[in-house]
C-alpha cells in the first residue's frame, strides 16, 4: 500500500487481511452480545419479573444526592434531634457542627485514627466514615453522653486515675473504645485491651496507661 503524502513512515501501517477479518468477527460478536442482552432486559421489564417468576423489586424512596440540604432525624445521645444537612456530610461533621458536639474529634478524616469513634447503638464506628444520612433510626453515644449526669464513666474516672492522656485529641475516641469493651465484655484482659485500641493513633504513646485504666475500669465495673 502506498503512503499518504504528509503521514510519516511510523504512523502507515499496512492492514492484512488476517488482522481485518479478526478485527470484524471481534466486532461482530461484540455486537451481538448487547442485542442479546438487551431482548433480555426488555422481556424482564415487560414481563414484570426478573428469572424463575420472581417479582421486580418495588422502587425504593428517591436518593439524596444533593447538593441541597435535606431534614433528617438522629437520635444522639438519648435525644432526638432535628437537622438540616447536605448529603455529602459526615456524622463526624454533623455531630460537630449542627448539633455542637465537639467532643468527637475529626483527626485523619479517613477512618485511620480512630479520633472520631463514637457508638452506632452498641458497636463503635468512625464518624468521618459514615454519612449523617445513612444513620437511619440507630442510636448514636457520643463521648458527651457516656457519662450519668455528674457521674463519669468508669472508664472516664479510670484514665483520670491513671493519667491516661495527654494532648487529648485522640482520648474521647480512645474512652469510647475502651467503655464499649468494658461494657459488653465479661472478664477483660490486657490482650482484648490491645486489640480494642489497635485502630486508635495517639501520638503521645499514653498506650501503657490506657491499658492499665481501662483493666482498673473493668475491675470496677465487675465490683
Amino acid at each position: 500500500m502506498a503512503k499518504p503524502d504528509g503521514v510519516s513512515d511510523s504512523r502507515c501501517k499496512i492492514l492484512s487481511r488476517r488482522s481485518f477479518l479478526r478485527g470484524s468477527a471481534l466486532t461482530t460478536v461484540g455486537a451481538t452480545m448487547i442485542e442479546a442482552a438487551t431482548a433480555l432486559v426488555g422481556t424482564a421489564h415487560a414481563q414484570g419479573s426478573l428469572g424463575g417468576g420472581a417479582q421486580a423489586a418495588a422502587p425504593g424512596p428517591p436518593a439524596a444526592c444533593g447538593p441541597d440540604a435535606v431534614s433528617i432525624a438522629l437520635e444522639v445521645n438519648g435525644i432526638q434531634c432535628l437537622l438540616q444537612v447536605e448529603p455529602r456530610m459526615t456524622l463526624a461533621e454533623a455531630l460537630r457542627g449542627p448539633l455542637g458536639l465537639t467532643g468527637t474529634k475529626i483527626a485523619c478524616n479517613r477512618g485511620s485514627c480512630s479520633a472520631c469513634t463514637v457508638w452506632l447503638d452498641d458497636l463503635t464506628v468512625c464518624a468521618c466514615m459514615l454519612l449523617a444520612i445513612d444513620v437511619g433510626r440507630r442510636r448514636v453515644t457520643t463521648i458527651e453522653g457516656l457519662a450519668q449526669g455528674d457521674a463519669l464513666h468508669p472508664v472516664q474516672a479510670a484514665f483520670i486515675d491513671h493519667d491516661a492522656l495527654q494532648c487529648g485529641f485522640c482520648t474521647p475516641g480512645m474512652v469510647m473504645s475502651c467503655a464499649a469493651l468494658v461494657d459488653h465484655a465479661h472478664g477483660v484482659t490486657a490482650e482484648e485491651v490491645r486489640n480494642a485500641i489497635s485502630g486508635h493513633y495517639c501520638r503521645c504513646g499514653t498506650y501503657p496507661h490506657v491499658i492499665e485504666a481501662t483493666l482498673a475500669a473493668a475491675g470496677a465495673r465487675k465490683g
